[in-house]
């Protein structure tokens, strides 16, 4: 495959840390975004949510805000979620927020023009699957898979590929620059032996989409199932997990990678939900995906309303006061050089361009921390939110960082200097120049 058959990933790997956005009618029952095929609701009985959806507290500038001042440089958002509500003015669905009675609004352009004026980059989602579509193929996830009726249907693929063109098109054409394409949906569609896994005409599409929108970012996720995939697949996104070496190919190098992480257990809306992540948690998950080799995509799931409720507005509080003075140990940052063995309860990243090495320090050492291997390679070390010095010598191989010393006034004096007091950043950072 050639050069233009790829995606831009210099800024995406810059980047490193996104705003996923799952919003749809599912906003409404407040009980997961899966909640028609969870409950087999029927099209009848989920159509009074199309009916009711009523945002009128949609605030896209806030929410772009907010998800500027938490360090993210992107957002994705669900155009079309697996229940096939469309957030955009499609001409080919009437099952639209443009077409909902008390809504009657294209959510998407407010939220793509919300986001750009923030500066960040714009990312659709697109599910695969539409379980309002009458010919969109059967599995076991859709809704109606128990109506035996419903299961046996012939459905038309040629007129459902042809309706999945159509509205990338529209999402391609009528919205600017679009810089990543995040494909879902795509999850049990098991054919009979000897027949195609692509029912989507993955290759076709992906030739489109880049025709559309040259340098555009195209997930794993279309060509699921797909061996070998029938398109260069520009990042790959692992969901609610971080792999303990990143992502690497057959020859152990690493690929461009994003782990998609909720802020508690669902993705859509959920009242009543209590495992929430507290902000050190997520500053933590944070490092850990940078720290190999991974971007962050960290989900919001906005009200009925069309608000983030205040358990998600905490938390992205307490991830921009800890990126406001470690933005640089994530931004441009990747896994470590390998002569680079981390401390023990730390993780580095690394900024090749800047020879910048970071300690994040997740138990903060009480008097010394020692960096295996160092010795010879460290200029200076400083407490990277005030970039206040730290004093340090080599002991063999290694670098010890003195957390407490002695400050020597004469050669017959020496005053005691206090233990070093653990910063108050949640996650302190410790600034390594190299040589």
């Amino acid at each position: 495959m050639n050069d233009h058959d790829r995606g831009d990933t210099a800024w995406f790997v810059d980047s490193r840390f996104g705003m996923f956005i799952h919003w749809g009618l599912y906003a409404m029952p407040a009980r997961h975004e899966w909640v028609q095929h969870i409950e087999k609701k029927s099209a009848a009985q989920y159509q009074k949510y199309f009916d009711l959806f009523e945002p009128d507290h949609f605030a896209p500038r806030d929410w772009a805000r907010m998800a500027r001042a938490a360090g993210m440089r992107y957002v994705v958002i669900t155009t079309k979620h697996h229940e096939g509500f469309c957030l955009w003015d499609s001409q080919y669905s009437d099952f639209t927020a443009a077409k909902a009675p008390a809504c009657r609004r294209d959510l998407l352009r407010e939220i793509v023009d919300a986001f750009r004026a923030e500066g960040l980059r714009i990312g659709f989602y697109y599910s695969l699957a539409d379980w309002h579509h009458p010919e969109c193929p059967m599995d076991k996830i859709q809704p109606a898979y128990n109506d035996l009726q419903e299961r046996s249907r012939p459905r038309d693929i040629v007129q459902y590929q042809a309706f999945l063109r159509n509205q990338l098109r529209e999402l391609l054409t009528n919205y600017g620059r679009i810089d990543i394409m995040w494909f879902d949906g795509n999850f049990s569609y098991v054919r009979e032996p000897g027949e195609s896994h692509d029912l989507w005409d993955a290759a076709n599409l992906a030739i489109m989409i880049r025709q559309l929108q040259p340098g555009i970012l195209i997930n794993e996720r279309l060509a699921r199932g797909l061996d070998p995939a029938p398109y260069t697949i520009d990042i790959k996104t692992p969901e609610q997990q971080i792999p303990a070496t990143g992502i690497r190919d057959s020859d152990g190098n690493l690929v461009v990678w994003e782990g998609c992480q909720t802020l508690s257990g669902s993705w859509g809306y959920h009242r009543d939900e209590e495992n929430w992540k507290s902000s050190r948690e997520l500053v933590t998950m944070l490092i850990n995906h940078v720290s190999r080799g991974g971007n962050m995509l960290l989900n919001v799931g906005p009200t009925a309303r069309g608000e983030f409720d205040d358990r998600a507005q905490l938390r992205l509080a307490g991830l921009a006061h800890w990126m406001r003075r470690h933005d640089c140990a994530i931004y441009g940052c990747t896994v470590a050089p390998a002569w680079a063995k981390e401390p023990e309860n730390c993780r580095y990243t690394y900024n090749p361009a800047r020879q910048r090495l970071y300690v994040h320090c997740l138990v903060w050492p009480f008097s010394t921390l020692l960096l295996p291997g160092l010795a010879g390679k460290l200029k200076h070390a400083q407490l990277l939110s005030d970039r206040s010095e730290i004093t340090f010598h080599e002991s063999g191989d290694d670098v010890i960082l003195a957390l407490h010393g002695t400050t020597i006034l004469s050669e017959r004096m020496r005053v005691p200097r206090p233990v070093m007091r653990k910063p108050k950043v949640g996650i302190p950072v410790i600034e390594l120049i190299l040589k």
